[in-house]
């Protein structure tokens, strides 16, 4: 035992302080991942340094909800049946989308987010619980007292806010495909706001005013990767 805790203290003595604080905190640590790997997909893209990087952001996507998740303050049954109806509320709107053009307009989902069931990747299952809780940290960050009804309607826009910044990245690398001449209709937007509405809902009712800052974090950090990649293209 006493060895033990001699090596812990002799490697801790060559890290500086500053890091050694963020390496012993989870969050801190979650979003220097997030950071670095983000960091790592921005030049990726913009560079494009592989044919086939793109195909790294199904992991990309489990990576960040691992980490966000991790970081989160209370897990309980609750948070439970968020994740769950937020991938499946999600998930059930993409299938549709897909499969009758109703929802969102017509489009078809390409081989980069992998494994696919009903024409649609599960990775856009996954994509729908990341936007959603982050949105919801961020709203609960800067005002967890709101009412409900309020919280609830500036995490969808939130949420279109963000699928807008990601529609032109997500066309260029072949996420997906539109049918309208190649860019997503307005119905596109106002049909993620009326499915993003319920599962904001839930999320404040369910969630209600836990804080994360991972995940707060992590919605401005995707902001800005598909903000300052969608000036290059």
């Amino acid at each position: 035992m006493l060895k033990e805790t001699q090596k812990e203290v002799s490697w801790k003595q060559y890290v500086p302080t500053q890091l050694l604080s963020i390496l012993e905190d989870r969050s801190s640590f979650a979003i220097l991942i997030l950071g670095i790997f983000y960091t790592i997909g921005f030049f990726g893209f913009i560079f494009q340094i592989h044919p086939d990087f793109v195909m790294l952001t199904p992991f990309q996507l489990l990576l960040a909800l691992v980490l966000m998740l991790w970081a989160h303050t209370r897990w309980d049954m609750a948070s439970v049946i968020f994740c769950v109806s937020a991938f499946t509320i999600g998930y059930g709107a993409e299938v549709f989308g897909v499969q009758t053009g109703i929802l969102f307009g017509e489009y078809v989902y390409n081989e980069v987010l992998g494994w696919k069931v009903w024409d649609t990747p599960l990775m856009i299952g996954i994509n729908w619980i990341l936007v959603a809780y982050s949105a919801g940290m961020i709203i609960n960050h800067f005002m967890k007292d709101s009412h409900l009804i309020i919280k609830s309607f500036l995490g969808a826009a939130l949420m279109v806010l963000l699928d807008y910044f990601i529609e032109p990245v997500a066309i260029e690398f072949g996420f997906w495909t539109w049918a309208a001449n190649g860019h997503p209709p307005l119905q596109n937007y106002l049909g993620w706001f009326w499915v993003a509405l319920p599962v904001m809902l839930l999320f404040f009712i369910l969630v209600k005013k836990q804080q994360n800052k991972v995940g707060y974090t992590l919605f401005i950090i995707q902001f800005l990767f598909f903000f300052l990649i969608g000036l290059t293209i």
